[in-house]
């Protein structure tokens, strides 16, 4: 018999249908609910990214964080049974204590008592700006919705420490910076079927631009995806002052510069509009270090572990990759990768993540297919 007794959620006014807080609304096996932290220095010394994720339907509790520090990249993953208690964000040693909500957090990662030089920290991670909606996410495969996603980002400082390989890297306010994003709702993981679906719509290319950045005095906001024509189906660049209305900055249009041989940007500049007098504006964008996502922390094209999938209980994995060699890590092209950056706007300098995917066809900026590279 299934378990339908309540759970402490329950006691709480916050139901948007008539069940219990332990179930979704949907019954799609894609189900997830997940935060995901970034955390960098303004040098590009290091750049830490943290993520822990829930998916209903699938049973499944799992975490990661992987830090790029140089060449090497320090991963460590877990994952578990969902149990019933939601406002426990941890999975073996990785955990977020939510202290005030849209507000302050703190990310923990134990030691290995095995390994006392692997990954480990306690962060204390601040906003300094409200969290900003994106647009509603919705993608078709044919007739079938396969990702609808509701998505809320935000900027603020770190402070704290991270120990790695027998040294300790104290995080200050003034020179780190700290972004995240807390999306919910459908998107596939691992096992989804292909089919007719599949065979009658492959993909022939997704580009993708998703840009916080936190300035002094104000946020900025940039996402952009476009399939292979460059046909735009997401769009939104959005300007967050203190005590003003957010400022929407128009239909942004990227020029990137990539390293030759590669789509590996090294520098972007982002076209604005300011809606009052219909000035352009300039957003530079100068990469400081570089993180694949399909390398240590699980998202598609992975092949070591995928965010989502049952690896039984209480599994936790730990590893160091080598990324000076891009021919160790071929999937890696084929992911989205998350760039710690230094951004300019109208004289000002900010920091932010450049995280980018270009894959496949996309006439817009050239490349032809999935084997086209910048020249």
């Amino acid at each position: 018999m299934p378990d339908d007794r309540p759970v402490a959620l329950d006691e709480y006014p916050v139901h948007q249908v008539p069940l219990s807080m332990k179930h979704v609304a949907t019954g799609d096996r894609n189900a997830y609910d997940r935060c995901i932290f970034h955390v960098f220095d303004h040098h590009g010394r290091a750049l830490l990214i943290v993520g822990l994720g829930v998916y209903p339907n699938a049973g499944v509790i799992d975490a990661y964080a992987t830090l790029r520090d140089g060449n090497r990249l320090h991963a460590v993953r877990a994952s578990d049974a969902l149990g019933d208690d939601r406002m426990n964000l941890s999975v073996a040693p990785l955990r977020i204590l939510v202290e005030r909500p849209l507000k302050d957090f703190v990310l923990r990662c134990e030691a290995d008592p095995d390994d006392p030089d692997g990954l480990s920290y306690e962060i204390n991670w601040s906003a300094d700006f409200p969290a900003l909606w994106e647009p509603h996410h919705l993608q078709r495969r044919g007739g079938r919705l396969t990702l609808e996603g509701r998505r809320f980002v935000q900027a603020g400082r770190c402070e704290g420490w991270i120990r790695v390989g027998g040294e300790e890297i104290r995080l200050t306010g003034d020179q780190w910076t700290g972004t995240r994003d807390r999306s919910w709702g459908v998107r596939p993981i691992p096992g989804e079927e292909g089919g007719r679906l599949a065979e009658d719509n492959p993909t022939e290319g997704f580009h993708w631009l998703w840009c916080p950045v936190r300035f002094e005095d104000r946020f900025l906001m940039v996402v952009i995806q476009e399939d292979a024509d460059g046909y735009r189906t997401l769009n939104d660049a959005t300007l967050v002052r203190d005590g003003q209305r957010d400022l929407q900055l128009g239909w942004p249009q990227a020029d990137i510069a990539y390293r030759p041989g590669t789509r590996h940007p090294t520098s972007a500049v982002i076209h604005l509009t300011h809606p009052a007098d219909r000035k352009p504006m300039e957003l530079g964008v100068e990469v400081l270090t570089s993180s694949p996502l399909a390398v240590g922390a699980g998202y598609p094209p992975a092949d070591d572990w995928q965010q989502g999938t049952w690896r039984g209980r209480g599994w936790t994995d730990r590893r160091v990759y080598d990324l000076s060699d891009p021919s160790a890590h071929p999937l890696a092209a084929y992911g989205v990768i998350d760039h710690a950056a230094r951004f300019t706007l109208n004289g000002q300098t900010g920091h932010g993540i450049f995280e980018h995917g270009s894959f496949g066809r996309h006439d817009p900026s050239g490349f032809t297919g999935f084997d086209s590279v910048a020249h």
